[in-house]
């Protein structure tokens, strides 16, 4: 695995995956000047006894507290001088008292992603940090020391204190880390990693545990998921379109150049390009049937159709207009043949198939301007003092050790709000389609439930939407932005907190729940194809095997043998029957067919009800590999 440079200028979101993921790190050289800098700058500052925050104070509502030059208990009459670094004791209790995160461990990826940011933020050289415990930080993570950083405990101001003093206690020899896959005293963690536990000097508490790293590691590989769950939620679109013959104007590129939102016309060129190919799309109306019940009787008559129209799961059919229903439509009926099958005579599907670039497009918005913070955020310095050794007319130390609050993480958790806003979005608009899928009232001319169910006793994919609706439900309530809350803390020294930390932790598990809504939808939409394409093409076998008498027996509500109107009658079925012979066999975009070959490669065609939990998990997994958006074309 590659080795990623560290420089503090330049680590990207890729770089940072790759390293949650296991890539290791190293530092430039050059970087290290600087860190050597500052350092030496504030150990000079606290030799001439000037009084800096954090380093010869104490911390927040302790900062009017000056260290003196030794403990006080020292000076009581026969003690024995203890021996004990004020400046160290202050370093090493910040980090102590401050590990106190409770819940459940993070996971490995997560807190490799934190351990990578604050090694590139204190490559800086604007904290004061060491460069040998910046050195020893770096072969912890390079070890594969994976401290344990329990889940709650950050109000994202001063950054996420107590999760970042669980990464550094593990550095002192305390806490506890994941090594080699079992879980030990951070003591033994380094022993075993042939590592030694580091004493900390002057704001290297503060430099280690002083940032926004866990809300960025968290909001950096929520993106990247995220990002993976938008292309998804372009192919579970595409196929769905396809399984409903959708009508493809509203993805027009002249249609969006009118309202040019960039993640609006580029869910639009995705459509595109995803069912390039398909002849379900945009399908003339009269060209699809409507599933009808199937009975023994249903394709016996038409041994033409070929032996596999014995073992379809359906009939087919369509009702007859007449021509005394066509007044005030005499010009449609020229275009299309007055036959209703599967596909209403309207020319807009519903708003979730019709809208998808307008609404996929705004959540790719929304993932673009978080991904524009974080992108700042990765090379920013993010702790607090800020230290300026090369600042060459400060006339007092003040001018060169300034506190800001540049750890306050409103920045992202405003950005991760919009974010997490937009997931349940996502989710629900999937699940509206995979609830039009399911619906007869809604899926022109599919089977109910998708299952044939000649026998009544079959529910199909019936359970599959509430499935998708319990996820979505789940989603909107934890949609509510924690940035909007503050819980003042310290004794009211930071009483205005962004609750970042909160916000990226949403954000990652709610991406996760996305994808189960997306992997439910492309389950679905996979059967629902399947049914559209063999229906369509049942008709279209039985047309090139039968005359227009034959294939009139499945058109409903036309003038019986001998009745007036007949012949007029036959003529259109034969219009019908011609423009279906004619026809190559149907069949959905490129892109589409891949995926839905790949899905078909993992789980069968439900013709009958069967078990489904393995295969919801199947699909589950499917889409989150990522595998469906590499599909070979078939």
């Amino acid at each position: 695995m590659q080795t990623i440079r560290l420089d503090g200028q330049s680590l990207t979101r890729d770089r940072l995956v790759a390293v949650a993921a296991g890539a290791a790190v190293e530092l430039d050289p050059r970087a290290l000047d600087a860190v050597r800098r500052a350092a030496g700058f504030l150990a000079e500052q606290v030799r001439r006894q000037e009084p800096i925050y954090g380093v010869s104070t104490g911390f927040g509502s302790n900062a009017d507290k000056l260290l003196g030059a030794h403990p006080l208990r020292d000076e009581l009459p026969g003690a024995t001088p203890s021996g004990r670094s004020l400046h160290e004791e202050l370093q090493r209790n910040l980090i102590v008292t401050h590990a106190v995160c409770v819940g459940e461990p993070m996971a490995a990826d997560v807190v490799r992603a934190m351990l990578c940011i604050r090694i590139n933020t204190l490559l800086k050289g604007h904290s004061g940090i060491r460069v040998e415990t910046l050195q020893a930080l770096t072969a912890m993570l390079n070890a594969g020391i994976v401290p344990v950083v329990p889940q709650l405990g950050s109000v994202g101001a001063s950054g996420d204190l107590a999760p970042l003093s669980h990464l550094a206690i593990v550095l002192l020899g305390g806490g506890e880390a994941f090594f080699e896959g079992r879980r030990m005293a951070g003591a033994e963690a380094l022993q075993c990693a042939g590592l030694a536990p580091v004493s900390l000097s002057y704001k290297e508490g503060l430099a280690l545990n002083n940032g926004t790293a866990q809300m960025l590691a968290m909001g950096v590989l929520a993106l990247h998921r995220l990002e993976q769950m938008l292309d998804t939620a372009d192919l579970a679109a595409a196929m769905t379109i396809d399984a409903f013959a959708g009508r493809l104007g509203a993805f027009a590129a002249e249609v969006h150049a009118l309202r040019p939102h960039p993640g609006q016309v580029q869910v639009a060129a995705n459509l595109r390009r995803l069912l390039e190919g398909s002849t379900l799309a945009d399908i003339a109306y009269h060209l699809v049937p409507r599933f009808r019940q199937w009975l023994p009787s249903s394709w016996s008559p038409f041994p033409q159709a070929g032996a596999d129209a014995q073992a379809l799961r359906f009939d087919i059919g369509w009702d007859w207009v007449p021509a005394d229903q066509r007044h005030g439509r005499e010009k449609f009926y020229l275009r299309f043949l007055p036959f209703r099958g599967g596909k209403k005579h309207q020319p807009q599907d519903s708003y979730s198939l019709r809208c998808i670039p307008q609404v996929h497009g705004a959540v790719r918005d929304a993932a673009a301007q978080a991904a524009r913070v974080l992108d700042i955020e990765l090379n920013a310095v993010t702790d607090n003092p800020l230290v300026f050794p090369d600042k060459a007319d400060a006339t007092h130390v003040e001018e060169q050790v300034i506190s800001a609050g540049h750890f306050h993480g409103m920045p992202l958790a405003l950005a991760l709000s919009y974010v997490k806003a937009a997931i349940p979005t996502l989710a629900s608009i999937s699940e509206r389609r995979l609830n039009k899928l399911v619906d007869p009232a809604t899926n022109d001319g599919l089977p109910a439930f998708l299952i044939g169910n000649e026998d009544g006793t079959e529910s199909g994919h019936m359970i599959v939407q509430y499935t998708a609706a319990a996820i979505v439900n789940d989603l909107a309530s934890r949609a509510h932005p924690a940035s909007v809350y503050s819980v003042p803390t310290s004794a009211n020294a930071e009483d205005h907190v962004s609750m970042g930390a909160n916000e990226a932790r949403h954000v990652l598990a709610m991406v996760e729940d996305l994808g189960k809504v997306l992997a439910l939808e492309l389950y679905t939409a996979a059967q629902a194809l399947d049914l559209r394409r063999d229906m369509i093409n049942a008709a279209r076998a039985l047309a090139r095997g039968a005359d227009a008498v034959a294939l009139a027996t499945k058109v409903q509500g036309g003038p019986a043998a001998g009745a007036p109107g007949r012949e007029d009658f036959l003529g259109e079925v034969e219009a019908l029957r011609a423009q279906l012979a004619g026809a190559d066999a149907f069949h959905p975009g490129t892109a589409v067919a891949a995926a839905h070959a790949r899905i078909r490669a993992e789980v069968p065609f439900l013709d009958r009800d069967r078990a489904m939990d393995g295969e919801v998990a199947a699909m589950v997994a499917l889409v989150a590999s990522g595998a469906l958006l590499q599909a070979p074309p078939a």
